[in-house]
């Protein structure tokens, strides 16, 4: 959400805005028992997945990702940075339901399991 100065006259109006939706590891398995969505791990260089990862697309890349619009689609990279610069790119772009893993494969390794190396 953001305000928008309209004219001369001053007048404030608030616009909302799609956004990304962050979410913590904890949030990310309890979805995995369920799996509805695309799960992208967007960090480079490679330094490993979670399991069941449908997609590696480095962040600087993502803008060729090419799904439904509405697509559930969850991001991570290794801390949460890279992948929120993709997920505001996919946003940008017209995606409607894009989740941000917010402390990467850090806090995953740390509260969930390990990760896959390939």
């Amino acid at each position: 959400m953001f305000l928008v100065l309209n004219g001369m006259r001053g007048e404030v109006a608030i616009v909302d805005t799609p956004d990304f939706t962050d979410i913590s590891s904890a949030q990310l398995d309890a979805m995995m028992q369920n799996k509805d969505f695309t799960l992208i791990n967007v960090h480079i260089p490679y330094d490993g997945e979670i399991e069941n990862t449908d997609l590696s697309i480095p962040y600087t890349e993502i803008s060729s990702l090419d799904l439904d619009k509405d697509a559930k689609i969850v991001l991570y990279c290794r801390s949460g940075s890279m992948s929120e610069v993709a997920a505001k790119e996919l946003v940008a772009r017209g995606y409607t339901n894009v989740y941000n893993l917010k402390n990467g494969m850090n806090e995953w390794k740390v509260h969930i399991r390990d990760l896959i190396r390939k």
